[in-house]
């Protein structure tokens, strides 16, 4: 497993960082996020959804556990698992079904760790201790292609 670190001065960074990540995403890819409340989970999630100009769209799926959103030919799952109580109430939602059927972004991913499949991207958003506008995102992966880019960041 390749662990890389990526410091965000604010939020714009964090939409920025998000938004280069998005131009690489395929069908196939799972990002999986986890940090406490408030450490830019969903700011990143605002990034990665502005590249495919549905910035516009994003509601929390706090509530419904997954919310869906389209452009063109990709679909865009975005999760937030806090609510559910282990990986099974994750089977009982179907959600395996929509892995693998478009671009998953899970919050609180690792919760059902144990439903995911072995390759995805791991990110880990820290606050800074010093400057409320910093974020640490701690990334792991074992996936080729992303071992690459995030070797190769410039964002």
């Amino acid at each position: 497993m390749s662990h890389f670190q990526i410091i965000s001065k604010n939020e714009s960074d964090t939409k920025n960082f998000a938004k280069s990540l998005a131009s690489h995403l395929t069908k196939q890819d799972i990002l999986v996020l986890t940090g406490d409340l408030g450490s830019g989970k969903t700011k990143f999630t605002e990034g990665i959804l502005s590249y495919f100009g549905l910035e516009n769209e994003i509601s929390s799926p706090t509530f419904t556990i997954v919310n869906e959103y389209k452009k063109d030919a990709i679909t865009i799952y975005h999760f937030d698992v806090y609510r559910l109580e282990d990986s099974s109430e994750f089977y009982e939602i179907g959600g395996e079904e929509y892995l693998g059927n478009g671009i998953c972004l899970i919050e609180w991913g690792e919760l059902i760790e144990d439903a995911l499949p072995k390759q995805y991207v791991h990110i880990t958003f820290e606050k800074d201790d010093f400057d409320e506008n910093v974020r640490i995102l701690n990334i792991d992966t074992t996936i080729q292609k992303w071992e690459d880019y995030f070797e190769n960041i410039k964002y």
